[in-house]
């Protein structure tokens, strides 16, 4: 595409601070003195892990239509399934914050091989989303100032990881939701 007609923004400097600002506030609550029940203000915040798995689920299909839609060429329609899995992805992250701010971090409990299987999906999971936001935002940033050749050459690898850390959460839920 012509890249001429779109000013070209720096979206650099912002990229980091939010990336940075959004992993120690991540890392920071697990330093919040939290409630021993999951009740807050008389509301029952145990029902917020699922939302987390549904909002990781949404995005999944997004990301889904996004990924078929430009393989048609339909850049418009990939834009707008881009934007819908951003959008699910940070109603994602009001409702993870949300809930482990006030309610802190649930233990598996299982045994066996299953303990070991959800072990390696949580850490590969936590380990691809914190590469994940700075590498989507990039990639947005790319693909609004038009600089398609830039854009193919992220989004080959941004797809498949945000795919995969937006479907292990809903595993990761499906395998700890138990022992809530």
């Amino acid at each position: 595409m012509n890249t001429n007609n779109v000013k070209q923004r720096n979206y650099t400097p912002l990229i980091w601070v939010l990336s940075i600002v959004a992993v120690i506030i991540i890392l920071s609550i697990n330093y919040i003195p939290r409630s021993t029940t999951n009740t807050v203000f008389g509301i029952d915040i145990s029902i917020l892990p699922l939302f987390n798995a549904i909002f990781n689920g949404i995005a999944f299909i997004f990301l889904v239509g996004a990924l078929i839609t430009i393989r048609k060429g339909n850049i418009n329609a990939h834009r707008n399934f881009i934007f819908a899995a951003f959008g699910a992805t940070f109603l994602f992250l009001i409702t993870y914050l949300t809930y482990h701010s006030l309610a802190g971090s649930t233990s598996y409990g299982g045994d066996g091989v299953l303990k070991y299987v959800y072990y390696i999906i949580l850490i590969s999971h936590i380990v691809l989303s914190t590469i994940l936001l700075p590498l989507a935002l990039f990639t947005l940033a790319r693909g609004l100032n038009m600089q398609t050749e830039k854009h193919k050459k992220i989004a080959r690898w941004t797809m498949p990881i945000w795919l995969y850390a937006s479907i292990t959460g809903v595993l990761v839920y499906l395998l700890i939701s138990p022992y809530y």
